[in-house]
């Protein structure tokens, strides 16, 4: 990158900086171009996190003489010696492509790498007494109405926390999201059953901009979110692993088995593809309730002896 060179008379470069100084530098270009692309907080943080870690990995190197062979020895390192995630193996390729190909503008043979396969682990659902259940040991007005919000609208853990005072149309039964993931705004359904608490919670707490907020009127933090799930999900008596996510998850699945169209889920979720959507068919109850366990058509045709039959033997 010409920013850590400068030419001299004979045709040759002499590099300015360090490997140090070259890497500060090449982190803080790719920050300012990320910023300047209008990308967001989250990937601007995790791309500069992520690229950091691949340059440190050779501390001895310019950003700009490290090829394909010094990636592909850096993502098997994430992979045989890490162990990380395959999400997080492909953010870190993300972050190497944007690097090189945004602001390097290298040839494509450092994008030809090939990706781990994703793991198609199903989404991880809560049943509706499971749900009633977090709801009735949530704790005060706002941290219920919270929990309720994100499950009823079937927002992201963000949408909730950046959701304005005025977000929430009373008459048609709307939330507005702004700039969800992909930064683009979208409606969302509010049931009409969660009203009457959502204003008394705006009466009691008084929000000034942010619908939910906490220590000098700031957002409320994702973290304490968490938290006031954990507890209720302790006190309900859920030994399932909840997360925040899983009210999402839930949302889209009790709406699918109620016989809600894809298509509309799909919306509502703000999903680019349908096929984001489709995974959710996999973990409904359709048809679950037709089919018959051969243990339980054993036990009717009373091949199955009991306990008590088998106790004299």
């Amino acid at each position: 990158m010409e920013v850590f060179f400068e030419p001299v008379t004979d045709g040759t470069r002499v590099k300015q900086h360090t490997p140090t100084q070259a890497q500060a530098l090449a982190l803080e270009t790719m920050r300012k171009k990320l910023k300047l692309k209008n990308y967001s907080e989250s990937t601007l943080k995790t791309y500069t996190e992520q690229f950091k870690l691949f340059l440190h990995f050779f501390p001895d190197s310019y950003p700009e003489d490290l090829g394909e062979q010094e990636i592909e020895h850096y993502l098997m390192h994430l992979i045989e010696n890490k162990k990380l995630s395959v999400s997080t193996q492909n953010q870190a390729i993300n972050a190497i492509k944007f690097y090189y190909e945004k602001i390097l503008k290298q040839d494509r043979k450092v994008y030809d790498l090939e990706r781990p396969m994703r793991e198609k682990r199903l989404p991880e659902v809560l049943s509706q007494e499971e749900v009633m259940g977090i709801f009735e040991h949530a704790g005060n007005l706002k941290h219920r109405t919270m929990l309720m919000v994100l499950y009823a609208s079937g927002l992201r853990r963000s949408e909730l926390l950046n959701l304005r005072v005025g977000d929430i149309d009373f008459d048609r039964g709307v939330v507005l999201i702004r700039g969800g993931k992909g930064r683009k705004d979208r409606h969302s359904v509010m049931a009409h059953s969660l009203m009457p608490m959502v204003k008394d919670y705006l009466k009691e707490y008084k929000p000034k901009f942010w619908m939910f907020e906490g220590v000098n009127d700031d957002r409320y933090s994702a973290t304490s979110l968490q938290m006031v799930l954990k507890r209720a999900v302790k006190k309900a008596g859920i030994r399932k692993n909840v997360r925040l996510h899983m009210l999402r998850h839930s949302f889209a699945t009790h709406l699918l088995e109620s016989g809600t169209a894809t298509r509309y889920i799909q919306i509502l979720l703000g999903h680019e593809s349908p096929k984001t959507t489709e995974i959710y068919a996999k973990v409904t109850r359709f048809g679950l309730d037709k089919v018959v366990s051969p243990l339980d058509q054993l036990a009717a045709s009373k091949q199955l002896r009991s306990d008590e039959e088998t106790e004299g033997e």
